[in-house]
């Protein structure tokens, strides 16, 4: 780990930042995780002192940190890190004081968690004022344009300034802990690892579900919609993930050389196959967790008349390689759902012949890895039920591994905090390519095209519910169905 780092977070006083980049830092520097030498300056509009930035990220700790958390030591440490700059990220007046306020002989990485339409000019003021040198490190949050050829544009803004093996694309889902232990279940295990492809598997499903709505965002939301802020990146890469050849190595280069294939690898969905492939829908008023919630229509923030924005999708695809010929990806997303669930579910095939009869317990082998609420793995399997009375009858019995019992910690490490730490130590394993993002936004905008050309309706659904019926209907007709255990 670099030990002289300068952390300049762009946007300190926004949600990212109050949620999730100062409590993730202050975990890390409690457990000491955090160089001595690293200083921690936040970059906002608003006029503040160092002192009046310190009180205010005690505050947003305590709202954010379990109770107990703040211990008064580890606070006096994170302290002691913070200051506080005021900026215009657009005048170049500014950068020329962030470039006065630098010291030489340290490691500067600038995470810029700001709107995308910001990343170019801020890349290009800090270039101009000389505050990137070779060693610079930047850290971009998603969005990455709406679609290939906004990406590019961003793409090709940033790498003006900063090389490709400085530039570091977060997308949260890779930081958890599950997502990695997917390298290890399927390449650390020749059990799992000789079952992992068309010969043994049926289908494979992937959803990401939330119970939340638009929480007051919906002029951003409305421009993007559920495919290019759900879709597009987690789900793609939770996909990647699992159907991904044996990198040859660990290192960054060779495990996103592999996901960047995979991608290549998905069969367009397109004009010809989208009514029976993707489903697109949007949320009515329902009810949540026992409470009336309104419609998307109905939210704070939305314009009066019709959206055509789709808060739910579901997608049935297909990769076209040899391990994964004639396997469906079911994948499914939506806000306003009966759970807030993330899960990836292998269902593997039946046994082509069976001893028992009708009678007795049939049941496939299922392979559940959970993201959230709880992360961890299971295995559906099926026993013998302990009986003297009957003489084989069947039970489906499930072994569990729950990662946070499993680990005898007090918590799972939130995303962040990895990610947070691969980047002081300037490893890209965790961070998505640029081929990455250009080769899932390629796909997309197949997708987004043929709803267009084919006026593809949206369906309405409860909130509350699990999604359009349609959704149902997509694994239905293939006499399969969504996984909800």
């Amino acid at each position: 780990m670099a030990k002289n780092v300068d952390l300049f977070i762009f946007g300190v006083a926004g949600d990212l930042a109050n949620r999730k980049l100062i409590p993730a830092l202050y975990r890390l520097d409690s457990a000491g995780l955090l160089g001595d030498n690293l200083r921690i300056i936040g970059l906002a509009r608003g006029e503040m002192s160092d002192e009046e930035f310190s009180r205010s990220t005690r505050e947003i700790l305590n709202q954010n940190l379990g109770e107990g958390e703040i211990c008064d030591i580890a606070w006096t440490c994170f302290q002691n890190r913070l200051y506080y700059m005021s900026i215009n990220f657009e005048k170049a007046e500014n950068y020329a004081d962030l470039n006065c306020r630098m010291e030489s002989n340290r490691l500067n990485i600038f995470y810029l968690a700001t709107p995308p339409s910001l990343f170019g000019s801020i890349c290009h003021q800090l270039h101009a004022s000389a505050c990137v040198d070779g060693s610079t490190r930047i850290v971009l949050e998603k969005p990455i344009g709406q679609d290939l050829a906004s990406s590019r544009d961003v793409n090709d803004t940033v790498a003006q300034y900063f090389e490709e093996r400085n530039i570091y694309r977060i997308d949260h889902y890779l930081g958890k802990e599950t997502v990695q232990n997917l390298l290890a279940l399927r390449f650390a295990n020749r059990v799992i690892n000789s079952q992992w492809d068309n010969t043994c598997i049926d289908h494979v499903q992937i959803t990401a579900a939330e119970t939340v709505g638009i929480e007051g965002r919906w002029g951003y939301y409305d421009s993007v919609g559920q495919l290019r802020d759900m879709v597009q990146n987690h789900l793609l890469q939770l996909l990647c993930m699992v159907a991904m050849e044996p990198p040859n190595t660990l290192e960054a280069d060779e495990i996103r050389a592999e996901k960047v294939k995979l991608l290549r690898a998905l069969r367009p969905i397109n004009g010809e196959n989208v009514e029976g492939s993707a489903i697109r829908g949007q949320y009515s008023a329902g009810w949540i967790s026992g409470k009336p919630v309104v419609g998307y229509m109905e939210e704070k923030g939305s314009r009066t008349g019709d959206s055509e924005t789709e808060t739910f999708v579901a997608l049935k695809a297909f990769v076209d390689n040899w391990r994964w010929a004639g396997v469906p990806f079911y994948l499914r997303t939506g806000k306003r759902m009966n759970a807030k669930v993330t899960q990836v579910v292998i269902a593997y095939k039946d046994n082509p012949h069976t001893i028992f009869s009708d009678s007795q317990l049939q049941a496939s082998n299922r392979l559940v890895i959970r993201l959230q609420p709880n992360e961890g793995i299971q295995l559906e399997m099926v026993s013998k039920k302990q009986s003297l009375k009957e003489r084989l009858n069947l039970e489906k019995r499930v072994l569990n591994l729950d990662f946070f019992e499993a680990s005898r910690l007090s918590r799972i490490a939130d995303a962040y905090e990895r990610l947070f730490l691969e980047v002081i130590n300037g490893d890209q394993w965790l961070f998505v390519s640029r081929d990455e993002i250009e080769a899932s936004w390629q796909w997309c905008d197949s997708l987004l095209r043929a709803w267009r050309e084919k006026n593809i309706d949206l369906k309405r659904y409860g909130a509350g519910s699990w999604g359009p019926s349609k959704a149902e209907m997509l694994i239905e007709k293939d006499q399969r169905s969504w996984y909800e255990g």
